[in-house]
């Protein structure tokens, strides 16, 4: 189901909690000729299910997606002491040239080892890039409402990362370095292993593949991705990249003619452009078939209509540089895979440097995609480096996940620092304009709103991608019935901020279904030994309970813990009983309708009339309820499907103890008959009972000695219940 949910994954050093939006369940109505055609129709099609990023500042796409809308500037502009402090010499500072701008991470240390069962020694020469990009992994399964522990398919991971000078820290640090084996140090800093650490950490067993193609890493590593599932490689695919400085503040020396910004400025298609600046962050998708997505009911941000990659060989003036035929043909054919024309594309997130040479080559290849397609002005043009810079193996997924949100929001964000265009773009007699505020973006002429997303990498492999609207899923029938709200977290600590996290985020959404946010709790996370729970009916007494103080002793969860059924005999039965199970648990209602139609031919009758009866008949169900022959069929039925229904949830008894009629229950799930023969027999028992003359009873609480000296010739002993309790 779905419903947006707080990430209870991380423990309280790593505070990575965000809202996410998630859930499997809900398989296409039967016999539906629309959903089944619809379903043919997006073979070729992948659905974005989860998200997950760190870009400077943002810790997850909800922050993200504020600052984005907000126009924020998340570059940052150091003070010489913040500089010092991070190790720049002073030498460096007094650079006249020096720029002291950086897309820094400000979390970036923020590290639950523990929780990936990483030791001290290897979290400390672990590249911060494998370090956030296992994070960024977990969460957006967690986003996908996917336990990869559970998850019925394989799970594929296709990423990069960029360079790092964190090798050589850790060798610099003699003690550190003599502490730890050389395997261990170059295992957790070369690229190879970003993936396959992802892999074995949360044992991901389908493709786990290291893509390296510079700034347009990440965005060539969804488009891997989606073909890997497309070809059926793996059932789930996560795919990103990170890049990481690894320092808190820093900055560079501008040189003229430099692809860096003179001022700490990125100027994306504007006349004062004169270059980028360098940031740090990571980003992983979640991606599915959509054919798959749909029949599971996930939560789908966005679709992957298209996507294409190439390289410009040699047809360009040097190894570094761009090239217009290279990249138009990445984007004429992600929009052609993607059944699509260019006017059916409203935006376009370019890779958009800023450098005079980037640009322009940028505007000059869309331009001979889109010149004689869409309208002058007619599709909005944006790009996310002005807002965090450049985040070069990460800077495809930033696009890409700010176009899924756009998309889905249907809103552009703004370009920042966008006021003239420069003139050697051409963007005045073109198809784009650049948008410099935020603006509604609604689909043309009724069809939904769909995008590009553009990476360049140095080098010259270009990639693209067309992205969809999600198709609007129908609305789920509203429920009042109480549902089960659990949160689980590896220390207390961590359980008592998801507390905290899921109250506050419910408070900020109480639209949100109760029932979707506990269905992904319950099925798309994985179950950890420190636990929390609650029964409650609607948002308002979720926030409650999770307010209030926790009830009872807290202690870790044991592996397994010991389970006893106990089935009771007559005398509790009552019209209506378990008619709210009957009507709200299918796995209850599709066993007690077993027993009844079994039973049917026996009784004579439908045994669902005398527990469920219609308004007004209430009097008459309970007096055939008080008949044994009746009795004994229905307390056997109810107590069987009942206790199908704890199995089906996962809870097995390890013994069963039954009274009377209690006991037929157990011996028919102990396997000593099978449920037609149980049924047969409590039928007989039933009626040979009811055949013989009326009695009567009394509950005694004295003991047998003391009892049976009492009793008339009329009276007679019925069983001695235990030292103290009689019937007669």
């Amino acid at each position: 189901m779905r419903g947006l949910i707080r990430d209870p994954g991380h423990s309280e050093r790593d505070g990575n909690h965000h809202a996410v939006d998630a859930g499997p369940v809900r398989p296409p109505p039967e016999n539906d000729r629309e959903v089944i055609m619809e379903f043919e129709d997006r073979q070729d099609e992948i659905a974005v299910v989860g998200m997950s990023c760190r870009f400077p500042g943002a810790r997850d796409p909800a922050e993200y997606w504020r600052n984005l809308c907000e126009g924020v500037e998340a570059i940052r502009f150091f003070s010489n002491d913040e500089l010092l402090a991070e190790g720049t010499s002073p030498e460096l500072l007094r650079h006249p040239s020096f720029v002291p701008a950086h897309g820094a991470l400000g979390d970036l240390f923020e590290f639950d080892a523990p929780f990936f069962g990483v030791s001290q020694r290897e979290a400390q020469v672990l590249d911060p890039q494998h370090r956030v990009f296992l994070q960024c992994a977990w969460s957006a399964l967690e986003d996908a409402g996917v336990d990869p522990a559970r998850f019925g398919g394989s799970i594929g991971v296709y990423g990069g990362s960029g360079f790092s000078p964190h090798l050589s820290h850790v060798m610099q640090d003699e003690e550190l370095a003599a502490q730890v084996p050389w395997e261990l140090v170059v295992f957790s800093n070369d690229k190879d292993f970003l993936t396959t650490r992802v892999s074995y950490k949360l044992g991901l067993r389908g493709p786990s593949v290291a893509v390296q193609t510079a700034c347009s890493t990440s965005l060539v590593a969804i488009h891997l991705a989606c073909q890997s599932l497309l070809n059926r490689e793996c059932d789930l695919a996560l795919a990103g990249g990170a890049t990481i400085w690894p320092r808190l503040a820093a900055g560079y020396v501008y040189h003229e003619g430099g692809i860096n910004s003179p001022d700490g400025r990125v100027r994306t298609f504007d006349a004062r452009g004169a270059g980028m600046v360098v940031g740090s962050g990571a980003g992983v998708v979640t991606l599915k078939r959509m054919v798959d997505a749909l029949r599971d009911g996930d939560s789908i941000h966005a679709v992957v209509k298209g996507s294409a990659i190439n390289n410009d060989g040699a047809g360009k003036i040097g190894f570094t540089a761009p090239s217009v035929q290279g990249q138009a043909r990445a984007v004429a054919e992600a929009v052609a895979l993607a059944g699509l024309e260019p006017r059916d594309i409203g935006y376009v997130e370019a890779h958009g440097t800023a450098t005079p040479l980037g640009d322009p080559i940028e505007v000059a290849a869309l331009k001979e995609v889109f010149g004689g397609s869409a309208a002058r002005h007619s599709v909005a043009l944006g790009a996310v480096k002005p807002n965090v810079g450049h985040l070069d193996t990460a800077a495809g997924v930033a696009g890409f996940i700010k176009t899924v949100l756009a998309v889905k929001h249907g809103l552009v964000p703004p370009t920042l620092h966008f006021e003239t265009p420069n003139p050697e773009t051409g963007l005045d007699d073109s198809p784009f304009f650049v948008n410099a505020a935020l603006r509604p973006w609604a689909g043309s002429d009724g069809a939904p709103r769909r995008g590009g997303v553009s990476s360049f990498g140095i080098g010259g492999t270009n990639v693209h991608a067309v992205l969809e609207e999600a198709p609007a899923l129908p609305a789920l029938p509203a429920t009042d019935a109480a549902q089960l709200v659990v949160l689980s977290a590896k220390s207390q600590a961590a359980l008592e901020r998801m507390r905290a996290n899921l109250a506050a985020h419910l408070a900020h959404n109480p639209d949100v279904p109760l029932a979707d946010v506990a269905f992904t709790l319950q099925e798309g996370r994985a179950a950890h030994g420190y636990r929390w729970a609650a029964a409650v009916r609607d948002v308002q007494g979720a926030g409650a309970a999770l307010a209030a103080p926790p009830r009872g002793t807290v202690r870790r969860a044991a592996d397994g813990p010991p389970v006893a059924f106990l089935f009771p005999g007559q005398g509790s039965q009552h019209p209506g009983m378990a008619g709210e199970l009957y009507a709200r648990e299918p796995v209850y209602r599709a066993e007690l309708d077993r027993c009844a139609d079994a039973l049917a031919p026996q009784l004579g009758m439908d045994l669902r009339t005398a527990l469920f009866p219609a308004p007004g008949a209430e009097a008459e169900a309970a007096a055939l309820l008080q008949e044994t022959r009746l009795t004994q069929p229905a307390l056997f039925a109810t107590e069987y499907a009942l206790a199908k229904l704890w199995i089906s949830r996962g809870v097995h008894p390890e013994s069963m103890l039954g009274h009377s009629i209690g006991e037929y229950v157990a011996a028919c799930l102990a396997g000593v008959f099978t449920l037609d023969n149980a049924l047969t027999l409590v039928a007989a028992r039933g009626r040979l009972m009811q055949s013989l003359p009326a009695g009567a009873m009394l509950a005694v609480p004295m003991p047998e000695a003391q009892v049976a000296p009492l009793l008339p010739a009329a009276v007679s002993l019925a069983a001695v219940n235990s030292a103290a309790h009689c019937v007669v």
